[in-house]
């Protein structure tokens, strides 16, 4: 059954608010969230109809367009799902799906080799491998990087969208060491991954406007805000994570050379895939090799080299070697505890 744009994303749209279970959902509220998506979209600021929600509602419950959504109303009042996990994103590709996808693959496929697109090989093979899946009914060849468990990830859209149109959002948010939650206003400037974990660097309004970067995976709520949105005025957000390994950081850091020798056996791995985009490979010696890169200092750092053990040796700076060593002290004593469960 053909299906238009606008009421893709008005599907889409339904979809995102029910499946985040921290605001109640009034019919109100989802006519104001389509409306508010098709106008980024699609630049359409006519609203939309009661019934045409109404409408959608009743198609996505539907086997019309292989959802059938669970969707259920709460005390004649709230729209939800009955099911916390579903996600029409989860319902299997029809017929239309794939060919729209072949499509889409075939376009994309032209700007492959395109140095400004190197960012869409990836995208395409995986794009690819889900059409022949879906097609052949067979086990993907490709098997990416993922986190079935990862939370947070409802958040990317609802703050990608607040950066784009410039708006202040408030966050409920409890970090690791926090013992309860604490709701502020928040201008979010970038969303950044690693590791197949998000944040967003921006600023706290009631902080002096200093720079702080938040997992989104311990974001509990994120509303629009009342208060004005914080202009950047003073980061390059191109450019702030390229002296960094990782995601912790603080404006105005500086950076230095770290220094490293790695044993003969994990020399190659090094090589082809560097530790930074600096490295550099300075020397050579009968056991090993010894690289530098220049990096600023920071636990995401730390942690690297230290999951190489043995293999890796810190020749600088000082202040470095110290804090390995120090770290690597911890680690013999605690093996030298004694084993509750051994």
């Amino acid at each position: 059954m053909p299906v238009n744009r606008n009421a893709l994303i008005r599907y889409r749209t339904i979809d995102q608010c029910l499946q985040n279970r921290y605001k109640k959902w009034t019919l109100d509220d989802l006519i104001e969230a389509c409306a508010d998506a098709l106008y980024e979209y699609q630049g359409i600021d006519t609203g939309v109809s009661r019934r045409t929600v109404q409408a959608d509602i009743e198609m996505m419950r539907s086997n019309k367009l292989g959802y059938e959504a669970p969707i259920e109303v709460v005390d004649k009042k709230y729209y939800t799902y009955a099911d916390k996990n579903y996600s029409i994103t989860n319902s299997p590709l029809n017929n239309q799906d794939l060919r729209v996808l072949s499509e889409v693959s075939d376009l994309l496929k032209q700007f492959k080799g395109f140095s400004h697109f190197t960012d869409l090989n990836e995208m395409v093979s995986k794009l690819e491998d889900k059409i022949y899946t879906q097609k052949t009914h067979s086990a993907p060849v490709i098997d990416f990087e993922k986190n079935d468990n990862l939370k947070g990830l409802e958040w990317i859209e609802v703050i990608r969208k607040a950066i784009v149109a410039r708006k202040a959002i408030c966050i409920t948010y409890q970090s690791f060491k926090a013992r309860e939650a604490s709701t502020f206003c928040f201008s979010a400037y970038l969303l950044k991954e690693y590791r197949n974990r998000w944040f967003v660097l921006g600023v706290q309004h009631k902080r002096n406007a200093h720079i702080m970067n938040l997992a989104l995976d311990r974001i509990q709520a994120v509303q629009e805000g009342d208060e004005p949105y914080r202009e950047n005025n003073s980061l390059d957000l191109s450019t702030y994570y390229n002296d960094c390994i990782g995601v912790t950081k603080s404006p105005g850091q500086r950076d230095c050379e770290v220094v490293l020798w790695i044993d003969n056996a994990n020399a190659p791995y090094v090589i082809t895939k560097p530790l930074h985009h600096t490295q550099k490979l300075l020397s050579e010696t009968v056991d090993g090799k010894i690289f530098s890169i220049k990096v600023i200092m920071n636990f995401e750092l730390e942690r690297e080299l230290l999951g190489f053990g043995a293999k890796l040796r810190v020749l600088g700076p000082r202040i470095l070697v110290k804090q390995i060593k120090d770290q690597l002290n911890k680690t013999l004593e605690n093996y030298k505890q004694p084993q509750e469960n051994a």
